[in-house]
């Protein structure tokens, strides 16, 4: 009798091309991987693999036994699905995968709230960029991310991945409060040739959002520190070195003698959540729809005021696309002050620079960004 395990690494070698992807996809070594197709060929009579440089390839007979091997593993993914669905008991792990800027707003609430209601539940979570958690969620390492989207480069997401916008905020220019731009209502990113900007590391969304955003006016960027946490970049605002390009719910962070100003022309990001539906378990059911209303317990909180409550929905647009509309017709979260705080607090200090003429009012960062209620699935196969 064929052994499921080792149709499994069968199946794995097929769909990442390579023993050693393969070997990482299933956790196991490279010559482990090895050993388990040699008894498997043992056990069927047919050689299945073939080298091919410094690799193998799958034989006429390799390619058959890993297309029924594809169709054992969906099976068996679907009977497990159906036991799962037998018992809606949130607990046991679940592996979140988040950007920074996520983990510090979202997240806390989020957390606090499964705790309350499914203590049995056991969440970790792993901070990184987008770029490294897709990879990790795709390989089954995560269960749920939390990402960003920026309107001028929105991304492609692979198959099999579901999003669902959680918040869609602007972004704003950080300058030094007596910076001789900083008195105008808006910044045209093509008259900022030349100033020093404080962005995110290399292959960060944030990062990539200012580059090409500068780009497209015409501007080279100069990229003089690479800080990835917002709180410390404005900390450098705030001392007349830099500017930099931070979310809505980054102003919040901001020291006193931080000027924020929209964008000419303008910068929107999403945060989202994604996920594989086919691995759609309890867990992480119970984390989506604590997620979705977390924007309104943060205005509970204080916090935040999202504009509507979340009530997703699936749509069949694609995920590069997702909540372009939604985005458009959404209020701007910066229009009206909602409080006395870096602005009366900036008041009381000496800046750092020449004083510059400034507008009478200084509108305070928003509370809250607006709460989208998007949900976007690609094709429903597993691809991880």
């Amino acid at each position: 009798m064929i052994n499921l395990e080792r149709l499994r690494a069968l199946a794995a070698v097929a769909t990442h091309g390579s023993i050693a992807r393969a070997a990482q996809a299933l956790h196991i070594t490279p010559s482990g991987m090895s050993q388990q197709l040699s008894k498997l060929e043992r056990e069927c009579g047919h050689r299945l693999t073939e080298p091919e440089g410094r690799s193998v390839r799958l034989t006429h007979a390799g390619r058959v036994l890993a297309d029924h091997a594809a169709a054992v593993m969906s099976q068996l993914a679907a009977a497990e699905d159906d036991l799962a669905a037998l018992n809606d008991e949130v607990l046991g792990p679940l592996r979140i995968g988040a950007i920074g800027s996520a983990i510090r707003t979202l997240l806390p609430v989020t957390l606090a709230t499964l705790a309350t209601h499914h203590p049995r539940l056991i969440p970790t979570v792993r901070d990184g960029e987008v770029a490294e958690l897709l990879p990790a969620l795709l390989r089954g390492d995560l269960d749920l991310l939390l990402i960003e989207n920026w309107s001028n480069r929105p991304r492609h997401l692979p198959e099999g991945v579901a999003v669902r916008t959680l918040i869609t905020e602007e972004a704003r220019v950080a300058l030094h409060e007596a910076h001789p731009l900083g008195d105008r209502p808006a910044l045209r990113l093509a008259d900022l040739d030349g100033l020093p900007w404080a962005a995110c590391p290399p292959g960060a969304e944030p990062r990539e959002a200012l580059v090409q955003a500068l780009r497209a006016c015409g501007v080279e960027p100069v990229l003089r520190y690479s800080i990835s946490d917002h709180a410390t970049q404005l900390a450098l605002v705030a001392a007349g070195l830099t500017a930099a390009l931070v979310p809505a719910t980054a102003c919040r962070q901001a020291p006193p003698g931080v000027r924020f100003l929209p964008t000419d022309p303008p910068l929107r990001r999403d945060v989202q959540a994604a996920w594989r539906p086919r691995a759609e378990t309890p867990p992480v059911r119970a984390c989506l729809d604590a997620l979705t209303h977390a924007p309104t317990r943060l205005a509970d909180l204080g916090l935040g005021h999202p504009t509507e409550p979340a009530q997703p929905e699936p749509t069949s647009r694609t995920a590069d696309s997702a909540d372009s509309a939604d985005s458009a017709d959404a209020a701007n979260p910066m229009d009206a002050a909602d409080g006395t705080d870096a602005a009366d607090a900036a008041a009381s200090t000496e800046p750092t620079a020449p004083a510059a003429s400034m507008s009478p009012t200084q509108p305070h960062p928003p509370h809250s960004p607006n709460l989208t209620a998007t949900e976007n699935r690609t094709s429903e196969s597993d691809v991880g």
